[in-house]
């Protein structure tokens, strides 16, 4: 996914400033509509948009980090807009924390599984180490936009109808990591996957008699897992499982997490969200 013509300078800053978020949502709409994209367009219409998404809840992930984001009738192609706020925005955010970097996306109305999509890979942009500091550091606009860009890992390609596939197993035991794999499964084009409450076999053991005295030791240290059940292309395998290692950490190094790699010898039917 190429997202470079889905940005336009002008409807960048790197000096966003507000005191409140309503203001912040406001001045992003406007800034928006500086774009070739939107040059036609409302800004209190956009406006509205943004904020009726804001209401279903906050896109202020944490970290200094706003995604808001909406879905615009009439509008053709994509847009990704970027704002550096030094000084920080209140903004509700998970965390508490001032929100200093916000990337507005809007998109067509129809094209829900590009939206989330680009949101996903958005979002694991901004988690890299040190993407938030150089967006920060960005001295004008093209600066903003190219750093981001740079900081974008994209994994693009869908399997073809004959194409061999193989069963991905996660068993997870961090249920910290679950949303980031996730995240990583729709911005790599993995279209579905089913998540399944787990045990490991320490809830149960520890209620064999000869193993009582284990009992409290076992029910502390990650019994409750995750399994995740996926279908991915064979071609692709290596590449997916070394981006879920980026997110897990080495899995010959690390416990708490396990991937396997099964034939699948038939299937049919889809695990796609929509």
């Amino acid at each position: 996914m190429n997202l470079y013509p889905m940005f336009d300078e002008r409807a960048c800053s790197t000096n966003f400033t507000a005191r409140t978020k309503d203001e912040a949502l406001r001045k992003l709409a406007q800034l928006a509509c500086k774009s070739k994209a939107l040059k036609s367009a409302d800004w209190s219409e956009i406006h509205a948009k943004i904020e009726a998404r804001e209401k279903q809840g906050t896109t202020g992930f944490g970290n200094e980090i706003a995604i808001p984001h909406a879905r615009v009738e009439g509008l053709e192609e994509f847009l990704i807009c970027i704002a550096v706020a030094p000084k920080g925005i209140e903004f509700d955010s998970m965390d508490k924390k001032k929100v200093r970097v916000l990337i507005l996306l809007l998109g067509p109305e129809s094209r829900v599984d590009d939206h989330l999509k680009i949101l996903a890979l958005i979002s694991r942009t901004l988690s890299k180490t040190n993407a938030k500091q150089e967006l920060l550091h960005s001295a004008s606009k093209t600066v903003l936009v190219e750093t981001f860009l740079r900081n974008t890992r994209v994994i693009s390609g869908k399997a073809s109808e004959s194409e061999k596939m193989k069963a991905l197993v996660i068993i997870l035991y961090f249920d910290d990591l679950l949303y980031d794999i996730l995240e990583f499964f729709i911005e790599t084009g993995i279209e579905g996957a089913t998540v399944i409450e787990s045990f490991g076999m320490g809830e149960y053991i520890s209620n064999i008699p000869i193993f009582a005295d284990f009992i409290g030791f076992m029910r502390e240290n990650k019994n409750h897992s995750k399994t995740i059940l996926t279908l991915i292309p064979e071609s692709r395998s290596d590449e997916i499982v070394s981006g879920i290692e980026e997110i897990t950490g080495d899995l010959n190094k690390k416990q708490g997490a396990m991937i396997m790699l099964l034939d699948v010898g038939f299937f049919k039917g889809t695990m796609r969200m929509m």
